[in-house]
């Protein structure tokens, strides 16, 4: 496997950047999420996949990436809220910030991006997954949460502007509002997933479906792409801004922050504890 740091200096030792890219032809790339033990989506993460769309960006050929976790029990776990302050703001090409940049630039990338999820996608796992083209989950092992407000804050990275487009406005609310686990059955029902699939056909089913993709001719791709984009409609840069603007803003509440000291003190961002997160967030 080649790390993607090579080609873009990373805050850390880029042996060690989260996000590994392996490629199996010219045309399929598979990238491996693996931030142990709980896949917190972390500046390190970031930085890692600033540096993977540089490099997609910059080959004319891949025309799939499959986005997988390395981590049993976490897609991602949530944004490492531990860390808020030090998530950067610089805006990137897009002239958002370094997430909502990524997310975009996704979107609009001419290759098709997929997600396999098996374990918990929670906050922002549930966001990365919203700005990719089509999402895979294990029937057994695949969770979906907006947890946000649960632990003192609103969804900052496309939750809010992405989720009620692909579920409806009700199912969102529903979501965003109770910050419950949905599982893999339920989020396909919504259309929060594309399809709900049993654990031990899942990697034959992505498998088959990116090869497939990879034979297919790049630009025809992109071209079905732009189009199905302008009809079905993505999320504004504006609004993702203004939605970005007021997570910040409400991290920063008393109530958000004595909610926040809360739910690490009883063991927020610990593995058992997360596992459950769900049912935790009801309790204050």
């Amino acid at each position: 496997m080649n790390t993607i740091a090579r080609d873009k200096e990373l805050p850390t030792n880029s042996s060690k950047t989260p996000v590994v890219v392996e490629r199996r032809g010219a045309s399929y790339w598979r990238v491996t999420l693996n931030n142990p033990p709980l896949n917190l989506f972390d500046p390190e993460m970031i930085a890692g996949l600033q540096a993977l769309i540089e490099q997609l960006e910059h080959d004319d050929q891949v025309k799939v990436v499959v986005f997988e976790s390395g981590v049993p029990d976490f897609f991602i776990a949530h944004i490492d809220l531990a860390r808020l302050g030090e998530l950067s703001t610089e805006p990137g090409p897009t002239g958002l910030s370094p997430w909502p940049d990524v997310a975009r630039r996704m979107e609009l990338a001419p290759f098709i991006t997929v997600g396999k999820v098996r374990g918990r996608a929670r906050g922002v796992g549930s966001e990365f997954l919203q700005a990719l083209d089509v999402r895979f989950a294990s029937r057994e092992r695949a969770f979906l949460s907006q947890i946000e407000i649960g632990t003192g804050i609103i969804p900052g990275g496309g939750g809010l502007d992405r989720l009620p487009r692909l579920i409806g406005r009700a199912r969102a609310l529903e979501a965003i509002i109770g910050c419950e686990d949905f599982d893999a059955d339920t989020a396909e029902r919504y259309g929060w997933v594309n399809r709900s699939i049993p654990d031990a056909e899942l990697d034959a089913f992505v498998e088959r479906f990116a090869t497939r993709v990879a034979t297919f001719d790049r630009r025809l791709i992109a071209a079905a792409k732009e189009i199905i984009n302008q009809r079905a409609g993505l999320a504004q840069p504006a609004d993702l801004v203004s939605s970005q603007k007021k997570f910040f803003e409400t991290a920063m509440w008393p109530e958000s922050q004595a909610r926040l000291t809360s739910l690490m003190q009883r063991g927020l961002q610990q593995v058992e504890f997360e596992l459950r997160l769900g049912d935790h967030l009801a309790t204050p």
